[in-house]
């Protein structure tokens, strides 16, 4: 499970540091100047929030899971964007990121359903055990599911711990809590780290559903869940990245149904790193890498996949690395440029 989602950007990060936007002529840029931006929800009153997994920090400073040095710091934050305008309504945030700011581990996703506050995850891509060795800001913060409020943040669930202790997958200890959505009896919870959907109530946190290694070409590869979403029949819909070496063509998506194992209803996807529903029940799917996270090509892809399965292509040049999707009154909006310290925006993307 030695896995992160944003992890094997190697030298692609180094050729999208530069702010990135979406060039299609309808598209139109609505947040810039974001850090690492990852998941994105609307709330009631259309509002859209968006977790920045921030730029790191001054330290500690210690080697990453590729041997590179990472560095631990509380710039990872959440962004309103209200009235055209943008400000970060939650900061202090942790987050761990290379020197440059660049790929950085930290707010992942976050969910504006409920009135009383906001829901967001944070990742770790690691063992939880790392955190002992984080500032208190780690180790309270980093693979947690939060709420946030006015005035700060408050713990919700320790998804590092139940990692930890329950480790769905049975695999070495890794987590990275990524995706969340709300449910009626709770959040529900991917951990990318853990092949794991999770659901946080107020009894603790169970397991809905676990994802299992597979065999492509002679190799094992993990699934890395990174996006959840409800589908119009009220199951849950998983995507996965897959992991090293990210096969082109192998991402699939999952429904999940209680007291079932997870079921592929779409496949031959790249490097899915986020999936949602419109109102008419067809599905969309964000490829942060259309050929490959180790391609060295850091075009993205959002594409719509009709009931009959008839799949169309509504924009990839100038989706750079995207972190996170959300529909809303006809238009996708996708964070991109999602490992770029201080390159990263919101675009909007007109479906037609």
């Amino acid at each position: 499970m030695r896995t992160r989602v944003l992890a094997a950007v190697g030298a692609v990060v180094a050729a999208v540091l530069a702010p990135a936007t979406a060039n299609a002529e309808s598209t139109t840029v609505v947040a810039q100047g974001l850090d690492n931006p990852r998941g994105l929800a609307f709330d009631a009153h259309g509002d859209l929030y968006v977790a920045e997994a921030g730029r790191g920090g001054e330290g500690p400073c210690f080697p990453g899971p590729e041997g590179a040095e990472v560095c631990f710091g509380d710039s990872g934050a959440i962004t309103r964007i209200a009235g055209g305008a943008q400000s970060r309504v939650i900061t202090g945030l942790p987050s761990i990121a290379a020197r440059d700011g660049s790929g950085a581990i930290g707010p992942s996703d976050v969910d504006a359903h409920d009135p009383g506050g906001l829901y967001f995850t944070v990742g770790l891509g690691a063992d939880p055990a790392v955190r002992a060795g984080l500032p208190p800001l780690g180790q309270n913060a980093s693979a947690w599911l939060l709420r946030g409020h006015p005035g700060g943040w408050e713990q919700v669930a320790d998804i590092g711990a139940y990692e930890a202790a329950a480790n769905p997958d049975g695999g070495l200890p890794d987590t990275n809590p990524n995706s969340v959505l709300a449910a009626a009896a709770g959040r529900v919870v991917v951990d990318a780290g853990g092949n794991s959907l999770l659901l946080v109530h107020h009894r603790g946190i169970s397991t809905l559903a676990v994802f299992d290694t597979r065999t492509i070409d002679g190799h094992p590869v993990q699934p890395v869940p990174t996006s959840v979403a409800r589908g119009k029949d009220n199951a849950l819909y998983v995507g996965e990245l897959t992991g090293f070496p990210f096969p082109p063509g192998q991402a699939r998506v999952h429904r999940v149904r209680p007291g079932l194992p997870p079921a592929v209803v779409a496949d031959g996807f790249t490097n899915i790193i986020d999936i949602a529903f419109d109102a008419q029940g067809r599905l969309y799917v964000l490829e942060i890498a259309h050929n490959g996270l180790t391609s060295g090509d850091p075009t993205g892809a959002l594409i719509r996949v009709d009931h009959d399965g008839t799949r169309t292509t509504l924009a990839s040049a100038g989706l750079i690395m995207p972190g996170g999707l959300a529909l809303h009154d006809g238009a996708a909006y996708v964070s991109n440029c999602g490992v770029c310290p201080g390159g990263g925006t919101v675009v909007r993307i007109p479906l037609g």
